[in-house]
């Protein structure tokens, strides 16, 4: 049995079709281009679905869920309580 050529994941709750073997920074593009190039400046950051940063060049599997975060909350230092 092959593999689908078409895998489906999803960008900020949007749903998209992509090639397999595309990366996080593939699927951001295809969702919205001016969101892909905040991600390149590094003022927009993507997270899985548990909210944990991925870097632009991770390939997806069918079914990822992405979203894409100011790069300054991952980066807020953590709270005392």
């Amino acid at each position: 049995m092959t593999e689908p050529e078409i895998i489906r994941v999803f960008v900020n709750g949007a749903g998209l079709s992509i090639n397999r073997g595309s990366t996080v920074l593939d699927a951001v593009r295809a969702h919205d281009p001016v969101l892909a190039d905040a991600l390149i400046a590094g003022t927009r950051a993507a997270t899985d679905s548990r909210g944990l940063p991925v870097t632009p060049d991770t390939l997806l599997a069918g079914g990822a869920v992405l979203r894409i975060v100011s790069a300054r909350v991952l980066h807020l230092p953590e709270s005392d309580g």
